[in-house]
């Protein structure tokens, strides 16, 4: 990428390592999921990871729900 700034450098990519989402892989039931904190012990299904076709039809899995562990 190339950026043109007519500021210091150091100000454009200033506190750019706090953009990145907190993600973590967990397993849910015995299926690894990607997640991301929502609230106090809750998370948000961010995405799947799992060989078996029926996880991904499971309603239960899908991302953007909130789980509780």
């Amino acid at each position: 990428m190339i950026y043109y700034a007519a500021i210091p450098i150091e100000l454009v990519f200033e506190n750019i390592e706090n953009n990145y989402p907190n993600f973590q892989e967990i397993d849910y039931n015995g299926v690894k999921l990607i997640v991301e904190p929502f609230k106090f012990n809750s998370w948000k299904i961010v995405r799947i990871i799992s060989s078996n076709p029926y996880d991904y039809m499971n309603p239960l899995y899908q991302p953007g729900n909130i789980i509780n562990l």
